[in-house]
């Protein structure tokens, strides 16, 4: 964990002004990334909603600014409706006006350490033009990794439509209105000549082609569906079609989102070089502004304190009790929702196989369920001392812990990265957003997870237990990820070979620093960074000067 230099507080003496997306998945990395900064000398200012609000009390050293969210008004809603798309440009909408109140105030109070700049969610992507507007330098934290921002860029660019839902096909009659504004004259396939589909192009082709086979009553063959995106071939189409219920939503959204990424000041990201290095070119030149890779940002500092569910510890103790890499672990993050047939057949596959097991079942988990009245029959008798049900646990300690050998998981962004910071083989249950992209990842790209490719079947479960715990498929998994694992403590490590750990800290600062109006960086030497590429450290339009 990072400590704070006393010295480098008096000599910042700057405030930063940081304002999360209410999701766990998103506060976590943001607080985390909040208590790096504030080793490094600034004040930390929280602009957070109501909804899913941080607790101060855990980060006495931190000033918390809640504002009106408007999420009281669609309380219903939030109770039946899963898409987050919605709930993520209703927040953009909502939140604005007392967003920029709060914001002005907070600079004009008297007395108070200068602003340095303001750092917000990429998903809150109004907050670049109040920002600009009261000349306030902006960056933006991106939560999910490098590949699948560029997988999303992608495929707004290329006009697709933002969803075909998972391996079962959309037949909203919403989305088939919406299409003809995107697309060359929609009409059955079988009144246009071969020379005008040979115009259409190639990268909406199979999608094109899939919602003309729903109108006209044909078949879309799977291998189309299974095919990988010709930009990105370890990708399959279907990856990124498991998006969203709102396709034209999502792709406004999108839009916005890296539209505003774009005209911000910089780019952090909760990944590290050795994991993305050959996306980090990419990001460089579809991003012109900095970017800075920062993570694993629980490395520096674990996400217990910032948790908005209590953890439930006791299965630390009952871990001590198995055996060396025997324990699968099983959870589905903050946000994931199941059937109850999909519930029943994740307890039918622990319930077959013969390995000790601790299941995540955050309430809610389970649509139309509180929290385990889905269980099939005697199931928790059953199970016995063979197992351990939770609502919630201390993850990062879980998955370090030396019982664990697997871990199930729904893959977002910070699980994935945990599990591989701690090299725990995976087993891929993707649900929406990035996770098919970062599940695909784990099983074709890095080789260190399987993917559940069919969903919740108990079979196909078990079968995926027994490859990574008793296969030799398992021992290769392993192997990989605990390489992964040593690139991340090289990445870490100070005076290794690869950029010190707190060398990346030291970039964000100073570029932070560099934004203040005739400032100077704190090291005022015209010096390279060692091992560095210089695309990582300013964008060709900005000049440096950095401490060495």
């Amino acid at each position: 964990m990072v400590t704070t230099d006393p010295s480098l507080r008096s000599a910042t003496r700057r405030r930063i002004i940081l304002f999360p997306t209410p999701f766990q998945g998103h506060i976590n990395p943001m607080l985390q990334l909040a208590n790096i900064l504030h080793t490094h000398g600034f004040q930390i200012t929280i602009i957070h909603a109501k909804f899913n609000a941080p607790n101060p009390s855990n980060h006495p050293h931190f000033s918390f600014k809640p504002i009106n969210d408007g999420f009281a008004e669609i309380a219903d809603q939030l109770a039946t409706n899963q898409d987050a798309t919605y709930f993520r440009k209703y927040l953009n909408k909502s939140c604005e006006d007392p967003f920029r109140d709060c914001l002005a105030g907070l600079l004009a109070e008297p007395g108070q350490d200068p602003v340095a700049c303001l750092i917000t969610d990429a998903a809150f992507y109004f907050a670049q033009a109040v920002a600009d507007e009261l000349k306030l330098p902006r960056m933006v934290l991106r939560t999910s990794n490098l590949g699948c921002v560029l997988a999303y860029d992608w495929k707004n660019r290329s006009g697709s439509e933002w969803n075909l839902g998972s391996s079962q096909y959309s037949r909203s009659s919403s989305e088939m209105q919406w299409l003809p504004r995107h697309y060359e004259p929609f009409f059955e396939v079988s009144s246009a000549s071969p020379s005008y589909r040979w115009k259409i192009n190639k990268r909406c082709r199979r999608w094109l082609k899939t919602l003309i086979c729903r109108r006209i009553g044909s078949t879309f063959p799977d291998s189309d569906y299974e095919a990988s995106v010709p930009e990105f071939p370890l990708v399959k189409f279907k990856d990124i079609a498991k998006i969203t219920t709102n396709p034209h939503g999502m792709g406004e959204f999108v839009t916005n989102m890296f539209t505003q990424m774009r005209a911000s000041s910089g780019i952090i990201w909760n990944t590290f070089k050795e994991l993305e290095e050959s996306d980090l070119e990419t990001i460089s030149k579809d991003f012109p502004v900095p970017s800075f890779t920062l993570g694993p940002f629980h490395e520096y500092f674990p996400a217990t304190s910032s948790s908005l569910i209590e953890q439930d510890r006791t299965i630390l103790s009952w871990l001590d009790k198995q055996a060396p890499k025997s324990v699968v672990y099983v959870s589905f993050g903050s946000g994931a929702r199941i059937t109850e047939s999909e519930f029943q057949e994740v307890a039918h596959g622990l319930s077959n196989i013969n390995f000790p097991f601790v299941w995540v079942v955050r309430p809610g988990t389970v649509a139309g369920s509180e929290w385990l009245e889905s269980l099939p029959e005697n199931f928790v008798e059953g199970m016995g001392e063979r197992g351990r049900i939770v609502k919630w646990s201390p993850q990062h300690e879980v998955l370090a812990h030396p019982a664990t050998g697997c871990f199930w998981t729904h893959n977002g962004w910070n699980s994935t990265l945990e599990s591989i910071c701690e090299g725990v083989p995976m087993i891929c249950s993707p649900c929406y957003a990035d996770q098919p992209i970062n599940a695909r990842n784990v099983s074709d790209v890095w080789k260190i997870g399987v993917f559940l490719e069919d969903g919740f079947e108990r079979t196909g479960i078990e079968m995926a237990i027994k490859r990574v715990m008793m296969d030799k498929e398992g021992e290769e998994i392993r192997e990989r990820i605990s390489c992964l694992k040593e690139k991340v403590k090289l990445s870490l490590d100070e005076g290794s070979s690869h950029a010190k750990g707190d060398l990346k800290d030291i970039q964000v600062r100073e570029r932070i620093l560099s934004l203040i109006p005739g400032s100077e960086p704190m090291c005022g030497k015209d010096l390279p960074i060692p091992g560095v590429p210089a695309h990582l450290v300013w964008s060709r339009h900005i000049s440096a000067r950095w401490a060495c």
